[in-house]
C-alpha cells in the first residue's frame, strides 16, 4: 500500500548512539512549549532523533473513554503543554480507544508529537491493515514509530522476514514514509527480545526496566545487548505495571503475570522514575491515571536527578 493511498483515506476522517554520558545531565531542547522551560531530552540510539525523557503511555487513563471524571485528550493536551512530546499507544489499549483519545489531540498537534503505535500482528497482510486502521484513528497519515508488539514465548521471529512476514511489511511502510522508525517491544522474556534484536536491524527497543530482581536479566544483558546496537531504548513498566505494583499505597497482584511485577517493600513513585531515568536509555514511557498525576511525573522529571549507580543497588537490594 503506497503513502499516497492512507492519505487519501486520512483525508476521509478529517484529514547516532545512546549517548551514555547524557546520562544524569541530560540535554535540554531548545525550544520552550507554552511558557514552560526546555524538556530534558536524550537521543533515540542511532536514529539521529532526540526525545523527551518522559513520555505518555496510551494505557492507564488513556485508554479510557471519556466521562466526566476524565478526559483522555485532555490529559494528552496538558502532556504537551508542559513540553512531554513522545506519546505512546496501540491498537491493542481497549480496543483501540487509546488511538482515538490521542487522535483527538494528534488532529490538532501532529507536528510537536514524536508518535508510537504498534502492531501485534506478524503477518504482511494483517500488519498493513492494522496501521491503516491505527491511522485512521489516530487522525494522522504516518507515526514516527511502529513496533512489533508484545513479543512472546511462542512468536517465530525466523518468519517475519520473508515475504509474508510482518517485517517485510515494516520495511515497505518506512520505505513509503508511512513511519520513519521500526522497533520491538516485549516483557515476556528477556532471551527471545534478545534474539530479535540480533536477528534484524531495530532502531528501537522498548521493554520492562526496573529494581525487583525479576527483571534483572533484561538490565544487565539485554540492556547492554541493545546499547551495544546503538538503538533507542525505551523502558515500560517504570513502576512494575498492575496500576502500579511496585510503588507506595498501590495494590498489590494475586498472582504474577508477565505484565507486572510487585514486592513486599513498595517505595515511592519518585524514586522509581529516578531508578530508571539512571539507565542508559532514551526515555521512559509511563501511564498514569489523571493529570495531577502526570504533573506530579513530570515535576519529578523536572526537577530531581537520576539516580547514581550507587542508589540504584541500594534500591534494588531493598525490593528485591
Amino acid at each position: 500500500m503506497k503513502r499516497r493511498q492512507f492519505i487519501k483515506t486520512m483525508a476521509a476522517v478529517g484529514m547516532a548512539g545512546i549517548d551514555i554520558g547524557a546520562v544524569g545531565g541530560e540535554r535540554r531542547s531548545r525550544t520552550k512549549y507554552r511558557g514552560q522551560p526546555a524538556f530534558p531530552r536524550r537521543p533515540l540510539g542511532k536514529t539521529g532523533e532526540e526525545v523527551t525523557i518522559f513520555g505518555l503511555g496510551g494505557v492507564i487513563g488513556m485508554q479510557q473513554a471519556p466521562s466526566q471524571d476524565l478526559d483522555p485528550a485532555a490529559m494528552a493536551e496538558r502532556a504537551l503543554d508542559l513540553g512531554v512530546t513522545y506519546f505512546d499507544t496501540a491498537p491493542s489499549y481497549n480496543n483501540g480507544q487509546s488511538e482515538t483519545n490521542f487522535g483527538r489531540v494528534l488532529a490538532r498537534r501532529r507536528h510537536e508529537i514524536f508518535l508510537t503505535t504498534k502492531t501485534q500482528d506478524r503477518t504482511y497482510d494483517g500488519a498493513m491493515r492494522s496501521v491503516e486502521e491505527s491511522l485512521k484513528r489516530l487522525q494522522t497519515d504516518h507515526v514516527d514509530l511502529l513496533q512489533v508488539h508484545g513479543m512472546h514465548l511462542a512468536d517465530e521471529p525466523e518468519k517475519w522476514g520473508k515475504p509474508d512476514g510482518g517485517i517485510t511489511a515494516f520495511r515497505k511502510l518506512r520505505d513509503q514514509k508511512v513511519t520513519r522508525f521500526i522497533g520491538i517491544t516485549g516483557h515476556e522474556d528477556a532471551g527471545i527480545l534478545g534474539r530479535a534484536i540480533e536477528m534484524y536491524d531495530f532502531d528501537t527497543l522498548l521493554t520492562t526496566l526496573n529494581p525487583v530482581s525479576r527483571r534483572r536479566l533484561y538490565r544487565d544483558e539485554l540492556l547492554p545487548a541493545a546499547n551495544r546496537k546503538k538503538m533507542g531504548v525505551i523502558a515500560m513498566k517504570v513502576m512494575g505495571g498492575g496500576h502500579g505494583c511496585l510503588a507506595s499505597g498501590n495494590p498489590f497482584k494475586t498472582r504474577i503475570q508477565p505484565f507486572h511485577d510487585e514486592t513486599s517493600h513498595q517505595v515511592e513513585a519518585k524514586s522509581l522514575i529516578r531508578y530508571t531515568l539512571g539507565l542508559p536509555i532514551s526515555v521512559a514511557v509511563i501511564g498514569v491515571s489523571t493529570i495531577e498525576q502526570l504533573e506530579e511525573n513530570i515535576r519529578v522529571v523536572r526537577e530531581t536527578e537520576p539516580m547514581t549507580a550507587a542508589e540504584q543497588r541500594e534500591l534494588e537490594g531493598l525490593v528485591g
